[in-house]
């Protein structure tokens, strides 16, 4: 399994940018975190196989209708070994 741990920053807190980023990695069948950031980012951790990874990334450029994301940055990361079963917003 892989993993990436990710950084989204721009209009992304107040847009439903978390639920919708926790609603399509579930569809992916992702597993993982996301949450807001005091500086106004959102952080993810997530994990799969990397098809799945890659498809969530390229949706984290976009976000859902009313965000703007200025960027999006990831790193792999080696998957945490207590990890959820499922996708979660924190």
């Amino acid at each position: 399994m892989s993993a990436l741990h990710c950084w989204v920053s721009g209009r992304v807190q107040g847009v439903f940018y978390r639920a919708s980023a926790c609603q399509r990695a579930t569809e992916l069948g992702l597993r993982g975190w996301v949450r807001n950031l005091d500086d106004g980012r959102v952080e993810l951790l997530v994990c799969g196989d990397e098809p799945r990874l890659q498809a969530l990334q390229a949706w984290l450029t976009i976000g859902p209708p009313g965000a703007r994301v200025d960027s999006v940055e990831c790193q792999p990361v080696a998957a945490p070994d207590d990890i959820a079963e499922h996708f979660e917003q924190r």
